[in-house]
């Protein structure tokens, strides 16, 4: 088996927008619980993350957004960021442990402590851009990952692979000028945030799909737009944004993903890795909304994870 960090933290389910919010505490619980009652518990390594520093939320952030992220974190109640997004109390703690999950993975899997890591964290981070929330989102914590990667381990490129149901907007404003990051990105459209669709890069991959799109769409578009770009990319570390938001009994989208399919993705993301020569990987939990389907989901694609290169 592989090496596979478990990383998350206790912060994670202390940011609360409100009692019925799907973005709930309630997803890391689902994970970890599933995790626990498997056999998974004995092949993981697990490690609570380290909070990130305002130096490392700054390569992808502004200055202006992160002091105001700061300035605004509430001593009680909630304050509202945007029409999704709210901080209450601990928000902020936890949205900086979340941050700080990715970046210690990179420095595991940088420093061969393992091979690949899982971070089990919220709130998400992909719709989060250089200066704004959006869609649950504070800080973009893979962004975060990726260019602490490059800056601390002169890493040459980087690539994301996005499979959550929404477009990873966020990332793509932060390196949609860099073109030593890859973002692969699949999503539902049109749907929220209704972006994505229309862009034109080399670097920039994204692959708006029609509501109800199966498993076998998104294999047809990892197959022949992805892989042959990132082949020739050849990312030095890859980061998975893993929403697991696409499966068919999720609520908040109409994309009919199933275990299987994530389990097919990761080895994909996988394969990638092995043909650059580096196989190293950092996966991020973003989206996934119906709790049985996304234990499930994610514990299957953590065992992929851990299971050995093919």
């Amino acid at each position: 088996m592989l090496k596979t960090a478990f990383i998350s933290h206790p912060d994670t389910l202390l940011h609360v927008m409100d009692g019925n919010h799907p973005e709930s505490p309630a997803r890391i619980t689902a994970i970890k619980n599933a995790v626990l009652a498997s056999d998974l518990s004995k092949r993981l390594t697990f490690y609570d993350a380290p909070k990130a520093t305002k130096e490392a939320l700054l390569r992808v952030h502004s200055q202006a957004y992160v002091d105001y992220i700061i300035g605004v974190a509430p001593k009680a109640g909630l304050v509202k960021l945007d029409g999704d997004t709210a901080m209450g109390p601990m928000s902020l703690e936890a949205t900086l442990h979340a941050s700080g999950a990715v970046l210690h993975a990179v420095d595991l899997v940088m420093q061969e402590k393992v091979d690949n890591a899982f971070c089990c964290i919220r709130p998400p981070g992909h719709h989060a851009g250089r200066a704004n929330s959006a869609g649950f989102c504070i800080f973009n914590h893979v962004a975060i990952g990726v260019a602490y990667a490059l800056n601390q381990y002169k890493l040459k490129r980087a690539a994301i692979i996005d499979f959550d149901v929404h477009h990873g907007d966020g990332t793509e404003d932060i390196f949609k000028d860099n073109p030593n990051v890859m973002l692969c990105s699949t999503f539902q459209h049109p749907y929220y945030p209704h972006s994505g669709a229309e862009t034109v890069s080399n670097h920039i991959l994204n692959a708006p799909l029609a509501a109800k799109s199966n498993g076998e769409a998104i294999k047809k578009v990892f197959e022949e737009k992805f892989r042959p770009a990132l082949e020739e990319f050849k990312p030095d570390i890859v980061f998975i944004s893993a929403g697991f938001d696409a499966h068919v009994n999720d609520p908040l989208a109409n994309l009919a993903l199933t275990k299987n399919d994530y389990v097919w993705m990761t080895n994909f993301a996988k394969s990638i890795a092995k043909n650059c020569y580096h196989q190293r990987i950092i996966s991020s939990l973003e989206g996934g909304y119906h709790l049985p389907s996304l234990s499930e989901s994610a514990c299957a694609h953590i065992d992929a994870l851990n299971n050995q290169y093919d």
